[in-house]
């Protein structure tokens, strides 16, 4: 039967005072709960209340109470228990890491990416030790891994040629921009198609998500230009394929919209560097200066960002009735980014020549 009533002298509830305010200052919030519940039974409070206003059971009370009785203060610092002893020491759990993050193919294993049952079968013959493939998973997230999708990287990337264009042609193209006080540009194009795309979500277990679709073969393609500087964003849709001489006239159109010289920078798209596009930047040489991002960068433009964000946030799993409709919805969405230059700004997160090693 639980005690009622507890009483305690004078000097006991002072260094509990004491006690409850260094437990406070600290963050330790199970030992001021003890505390609290210790002179809440002092007061006289009913046990079966205090568990209803601690939200734990009586037993656990009554626990604190005997503890409270036979050890004071002490009794109720909780006691970490010891629990069972790892099968992987701390130093192997490290060894395991540098290993998974070296990739299979470093220890035999075929393949570049790793599955939980290939990390089973490496920690029993590399430590002897034979964990549940349903404990492999929660052993990688406590190592500070988490299951991802992977991406694809050319084989034939220059790393070399990206790392000599950060650290030397970027800082060259900025300069000459400001020189120049030109707007420095960064295009691409993107594509929205009227049958749709697809993103994930949320559903039941067994139960695919569904999506409409009309079926329709037609996209809606979209030449972008952003602004390093301001923010400012040039774009013009079109129904028409994506040629050089479609892209002469976004360039045009750009051209007319400023009295500014234009650096330019895009990637090595066939009709970019078609010879009639050499044409058009040989004429307009007074007006343009043209830099060509490195083979397989779209990472080093900040405009691939925004495609991206534009598709998640306004395409993504959206039926498409007729085409009149896609082409609506993307304008608007257009209309939205070039009236948010802080926004375009923000997606100029180019990696910072310092930051390349040598």
């Amino acid at each position: 039967m639980l005690v009622h009533r507890l009483n305690i002298s004078l000097p006991v509830r002072k260094e509990m005072t004491q006690a409850l305010e260094v437990a406070r200052r600290a963050g330790n919030f199970q030992m001021v709960n003890r505390i609290l519940v210790i002179f809440a039974l002092c007061e006289g409070v009913f046990p079966e209340q205090v568990a209803s206003m601690f939200g734990v059971c009586l037993e656990t009370i009554e626990k604190w109470e005997k503890l409270f009785l036979v050890y004071g203060l002490k009794g109720l610092r909780s006691k970490k228990s010891p629990g069972r002893p790892p099968k992987l020491t701390k130093s192997r759990k490290r060894q395991l890491a540098s290993i998974i993050e070296a990739g299979p193919a470093a220890v035999g294993l075929s393949g570049n990416c790793w599955r939980s049952p290939m990390i089973q079968h490496l920690i029993k013959e590399k430590f002897g030790v034979c964990y549940s493939i349903h404990y492999i998973s929660q052993l990688l997230k406590n190592l500070g891994f988490s299951y991802q999708k992977a991406k694809f990287e050319a084989a034939h990337l220059d790393e070399a040629t990206r790392n000599q264009w950060v650290r030397h042609t970027l800082p060259e193209i900025r300069q000459v921009a400001k020189q120049k006080q030109a707007l420095l540009l960064f295009g691409d194009e993107a594509s929205f198609p009227q049958w749709g795309t697809l993103s994930y979500t949320w559903a039941r277990r067994g139960q695919q998500p569904v999506v409409q679709t009309s079926g329709k073969r037609k996209a809606y393609k979209v030449f972008g230009l952003i602004d390093y500087f301001t923010g400012r964003f040039f774009h013009y849709g079109t129904q028409d394929k994506l040629t050089s001489a479609t892209y002469a006239n976004f360039l045009t159109q750009v051209l007319a919209q400023t009295h500014q010289h234009i650096v330019l920078v895009q990637d090595g798209a066939r009709y970019h560097t078609s010879a009639a596009m050499r044409q058009f930047f040989a004429a307009h040489a007074d007006r343009l200066t043209v830099y060509q991002l490195p083979a397989y960068s779209p990472d080093y433009n900040p405009i691939e960002k925004l495609w991206k964000k534009l598709k998640e946030h306004h395409t993504h799993l959206l039926f498409f009735p007729s085409f009149e409709a896609l082409t609506s919805k993307v304008d608007q969405a257009l209309l939205a980014f070039a009236n948010a230059p802080l926004e375009i700004l923000s997606l100029f997160g180019l990696p910072h020549p310092m930051a390349i090693p040598a």
